[in-house]
């Protein structure tokens, strides 16, 4: 891994965040206690990033079905967890379209970058094997310049097989940001739009029910769900039911 890509360097410049008190912590107990129960609902791996301290406020536990290593570890380890579980390459992405992705979002208003997440695609390393995830990130916790103090994550698998697919934007917006690594710049895009019928047909498929009880669900021929599916395959650039659903969840649009 290169030398330059520490723990250290993960933290934007353009997000320093100062003059946090202890007193301010007291002020957490009641979001880390949201968090948690947020954890016991959801099979998404779940933690918190402190800019301030450079740290981890909170890990979720079933972080260890995901590396191996329990959540204790893992917040005691802070930022060392991506230079440790990350591959070298993937950690060079991050550090590229970190610094990129806060210098687009202190460009938007203040008081709108509460409302916008960033998502990407990285590998993490367990007992000798890569498995490549999604990870999104959102403010929580604003200070009163602007700064991220806190943030919330989400960890969970992700739709396709390369690393990459980085986009920020705020949910029901129609369109977003991609981050292009070989031009190392954000473009903005057309967020794709879903029908009535093709959202529906999602929802059942997440439900487990196939084409045939779909049909019947929504009084369609199973030729016209099978329409439907080849049209979100086709806008989504995806082969897959399950990649579209994976889809649909990173882009928030179901």
């Amino acid at each position: 891994m290169d030398a330059t890509i520490e723990s250290g360097n993960l933290f934007p410049p353009q997000n320093y965040v100062k003059n946090i008190k202890e007193s301010d912590y007291a002020e957490t107990g009641f979001i880390i206690e949201a968090v948690k129960a947020v954890g016991r609902i959801t099979h998404q791996c779940i933690y918190i990033i402190d800019y301030f301290k450079r740290g981890f406020l909170y890990v979720s536990d079933n972080i260890a079905r995901l590396c191996g290593v329990d959540a204790e570890k893992i917040k005691a380890s802070g930022f060392r967890f991506y230079t440790e579980y990350v591959p070298a390459n993937d950690l060079e992405m991050m550090y590229r379209y970190g610094r990129s992705g806060f210098g687009l979002f202190y460009t938007f208003p203040a008081r709108e970058r509460k409302d916008y997440m960033i998502s990407c695609n990285f590998h993490v390393r367990r007992d000798g094997q890569e498995r490549l995830i999604n990870h999104k990130l959102s403010p929580l916790m604003m200070t009163e310049d602007g700064k991220i103090w806190l943030a919330l994550c989400s960890i969970s698998f992700a739709a396709g097989n390369v690393p990459g697919n980085i986009i920020m934007k705020k949910p029901a917006a129609d369109i977003f940001w991609q981050y292009s690594l070989q031009r190392d710049e954000w473009e903005r895009r057309d967020e794709i739009v879903l029908t009535d019928e093709e959202r529906k047909m999602l929802f059942l498929s997440a439900q487990g029910y196939m084409i045939r009880d779909i049909a019947v669900n929504m009084c369609k021929s199973a030729d016209t769900v099978k329409t439907y599916r080849r049209c979100i395959f086709r806008k989504m650039n995806v082969k897959n039911i399950a990649r579209a659903l994976i889809y649909a969840h990173n882009h928030c649009l179901i």
